[in-house]
């Protein structure tokens, strides 16, 4: 698998946010996202059985599959020898790809870039909120249990100011929809 870095820190987004969790970053996505923090090209070459061996050197008992796009290469097997070693696992994908057949993921995190979602079930949508005149509700029908809204980091702190305000105007008139921060950017964590 293309490992773009694994790392342990605290869950800085969604439901888990201060979570201590490893994060398996893999390398690759199928959208090219503008705003995406990730550098795709970097990678390590590694096994199934190596990721789980580096994931078991930290202290966290939950895993946050990321990437990129994890579902390029995500397998059951992975997901299964991660719950033999007593992990709790939470996928962030974008939705476009299924969950492999037979994948028991505990936490699906969908952070759809278009509505071609093909997940059939979403523990959590967390939607990234690009500017003023964006409709989450495009979304709202998907099958999920938590809905998110997730202000866009743009880097320049007067457009971070505008996109916050509306975000936070939309949760407050569409109550379904919770305000999720980054908040390791805000206390300058990986």
């Amino acid at each position: 698998m293309l490992i773009n870095e694994i790392f342990y820190s605290l869950q800085g987004e969604g439901r888990y946010t201060g979570t201590p969790a490893v994060f398996v970053r893999f390398s690759g996505c199928n959208m090219q996202c503008a705003f995406c923090d990730t550098q795709h090209e970097r990678h390590s070459v590694m096994t199934e059985e190596d990721i789980v061996s580096e994931v078991c050197t930290y202290p966290a008992h939950h895993v946050v599959l990321t990437g990129g796009e994890p579902l390029l290469q995500l397998t059951s097997t992975l997901v299964d020898l991660l719950h033999r070693h007593g992990m709790t696992v939470q996928i962030e994908t974008n939705g476009t790809l299924p969950l492999p057949e037979g994948c028991m993921v505990d936490w699906v995190t969908c952070s759809p870039k278009c509505t071609r979602v093909k997940l059939q079930h979403i523990d959590e949508l967390k939607v990234v909120f690009l500017h003023e005149h964006d409709d989450p509700s495009v979304y709202a029908h998907l099958p999920a249990s938590v809905f998110s809204l997730q202000p866009c980091d743009t880097g320049d702190a007067e457009k971070n100011n505008v996109i916050l305000r509306a975000a936070i105007a939309y949760c407050l008139q569409h109550p379904q929809w919770h305000l999720s921060l980054q908040t390791h950017k805000l206390i300058n964590i990986q």
